[in-house]
């Protein structure tokens, strides 16, 4: 029930159902409400979210789906100690909770500490870690992050390379680096395009100085039905006063 309602974008009614609850919740429904928080993000659910914390049992804690949900929630909350201190006492970490954590450092701003849990995983890595280090190392553009970034691009499996998500990601990052060439290359390689691998390439251009090439892949953008979105004519907007 609970997570039906979340899935229809009803969060609030998640809360008002566990209000009427007469027991506690179990560990299922209890990561269930703790991705309502997070998805609500205000006073209510900051307070039942804490709450549930506070109260949740000690053998749920180590119950990585629970655990990485109240992570989540608290990095989206801004208690970025708290969740923290959750990630620091589980004894076994998948993949997941590193993704959850790692995310809320980006979410917050944190891209250091986020590169700094990244270099700690000896685990198979997932399409969504590849993209919100991209994005990391896109928000810090140092000579650090630009070496990982790199170094990660270049180990990415082929089978992520046609993940719109994880290229756009990349192609950002490039094109924050200065890197065009290899921006454009990844973008070329790319069986089926999205919009938003579009409007990465084109506010790469944007951001190197070389608007006019915006206007090439707006055509191939209306050549193969591709429709923009807001972002998209915005960039396009930003290219035509250059």
């Amino acid at each position: 029930m609970f997570k039906g309602l979340i899935t229809n974008n009803v969060a609030e009614k998640v809360l008002d159902l566990f209000d009427e609850m007469k027991i506690g919740p179990d560990q299922f429904n209890l990561s269930t409400l703790f991705n309502a928080c997070s998805v609500l993000n205000n006073n209510r659910a900051m307070k039942t979210g804490k709450k549930l914390l506070d109260e949740m049992p000690e053998n749920y804690r180590n119950n990585n789906i629970t655990s990485t949900s109240a992570i989540d929630m608290l990095m989206k909350f801004g208690d970025v100690e708290s969740a923290e201190r959750i990630f620091r006492s589980m004894k076994t970490k998948n993949i997941i909770t590193y993704n959850a954590t790692i995310k809320g450092y980006v979410g917050n701003e944190m891209f250091e500490k986020a590169l700094d849990l990244f270099e700690q995983i000896h685990l198979s890595l997932t399409n969504v870690i590849y993209a919100i280090v991209f994005n990391a190392c896109a928000k810090l553009c140092n000579d650090r992050a630009m070496k990982i970034g790199k170094e990660l691009l270049a180990k990415m499996p082929d089978n992520y390379r046609n993940d719109n998500i994880t290229s756009t990601s990349a192609i950002d990052m490039l094109m924050k680096f200065g890197d065009v060439e290899s921006g454009e290359r990844i973008f070329r390689s790319i069986k089926v395009k999205g919009a938003k691998i579009y409007g990465a390439l084109m506010n790469g251009y944007n951001l190197n100085g070389e608007s006019w090439k915006c206007f090439k892949i707006f055509e191939e953008m209306k050549e193969k039905d591709v429709i923009p979105d807001e972002i998209e004519w915005n960039i396009l907007i930003g290219a035509c006063s250059k």
